[in-house]
């Protein structure tokens, strides 16, 4: 075995490729379908540390972590549209704000419940959680990375989250079968659905167009100087102990450049496949620190299971007080929930089964998610280092 960081690269790169490849065929569809291709690609590199074929410390795993994520965030939030967002009305704000606060109070809860039995350094692996609850998975990696959690604990969320969210998700469909039902009980707003839909309507893109050079050196070109931007300024601004470390301010950072580019004509790339790009630079940090991990991590996956699911519980009882508060239909619950708990990928598609109108209300969510999701993970991570 070699030490060499290339080799480390391209053993990482290697896998994510195959495990990607795989997500797109027929069988692969079939393998990943309760165990999802992020799953993998966490969870290859650390058996492939365990066997001896990659040094689970190499310089090159520093490197993708100080860079790569910040570059990541940066391409990622060009699709963010804050304006889109908030045109969707005060009800669906409303039950969206409902549904992330149920996920932070459910892991305040959770800390403190628990805390005879959770580890030293606990309160950053919920934090992560809850950045992944709230937006998604690269909000678990932004919070993870600000709030130095060790590679293992993260380990533990990866699993956590894996395991829960597309539960969660199988309930949420499910439960799409008793929403006219719900609706006449809960005299739900039913009209509100046609109305989200022609305000999300106003944003839909014009279409999603294939990636070329000249687009692909430009999200190099952005990343490049974005993750730049935030690496440096983080190292500018003074430190507060044991709260924001450089780490911490240069993913805030990166998430207020993506933000600040969605206002600009740089968004035109999302729909020549920045996401996609984004998600290519994530998954290679999350194949970094998978290699950095061993196998013994899972004795500590009972009790996180708990934790995932109080905070679950939780939300769920916040969002059901909100719907019979606001008597909001249950469709958009459901999307709300989703938004959260799942993200992007999967939001418009439970929005999508409940109405079929109502996928880019879905999306649109769930990308507000993403742009809160790091800096409330970061303020739930905090609150459960005091009460835990």
């Amino acid at each position: 075995m070699t030490s060499h960081p290339m080799y480390c690269v391209a053993v990482l790169l290697l896998i994510e490729g195959v495990v990607l490849t795989l997500a797109q065929r027929p069988i692969g569809k079939k393998l990943f379908k309760y165990l999802p291709s992020m799953f993998w690609i966490y969870f290859l590199p650390m058996l492939v540390t365990t066997a001896g074929l990659l040094p689970s410390a190499n310089p090159a795993y520093g490197w993708i972590g100080k860079w790569i994520l910040p570059a990541a965030l940066v391409l990622l939030l060009l699709s963010a549209d804050i304006r889109g967002i908030l045109r969707l009305g005060p009800m669906a704000l409303r039950v969206m704000a409902a549904a992330t606060c149920g996920i932070m109070i459910g892991a305040i809860a959770a800390s403190v419940l628990f805390r005879s039995w959770l580890p030293e350094e606990a309160w950053k692996a919920i934090g992560a959680l809850s950045g992944s609850w709230i937006g998604g998975s690269a909000n678990m990696l932004a919070v993870g990375k600000a709030v130095e959690i060790p590679e293992s604990l993260l380990g533990v969320v990866t699993i956590v989250d894996t395991l829960f969210s597309y539960t969660w998700m199988g309930m949420l469909i499910a439960m799409s079968a008793l929403q006219e039902r719900f609706d006449r009980r809960n005299r739900s707003r039913t009209e509100l659905i046609q109305e989200l839909t022609q305000r999300a309507g106003k944003d839909s893109s014009s279409g999603r167009r294939g990636l070329t050079a000249g687009s692909l050196v430009w999200m190099v070109l952005i990343a490049i100087a974005g993750a730049g931007a935030a690496v440096w300024l983080s190292g500018k601004i003074p430190p507060i102990k044991n709260v924001l470390s450089p780490a911490a301010y240069a993913v805030i950072l990166a998430t207020m450049i993506g933000v600040v580019l969605s206002f600009t004509p740089a968004r035109k790339l999302e729909s020549l496949g920045s996401n996609t790009v984004g998600f290519a630079l994530l998954y290679l940090v999350l194949a970094s620190i998978g290699a950095k991990t061993h196998l013994g991590l899972v004795r500590s996956v009972p009790v996180f299971l708990m934790v995932g699911a109080t905070m679950l519980i939780i939300h769920g009882i916040c969002l059901f007080i909100a719907v019979r508060l606001f008597h909001a239909p249950m469709a958009l619950l459901a999307t709300a929930s989703q938004a959260n708990v799942g993200g992007p990928a999967s939001a418009p598609v439970v929005a999508g089964i409940y109405h079929p109108e109502l996928a880019p209300v879905g999306l649109m969510l769930a990308v507000g998610g993403n742009i809160l999701g790091t800096f409330l993970g970061i303020a739930v991570s905090q609150v459960c280092r005091w009460v835990g």
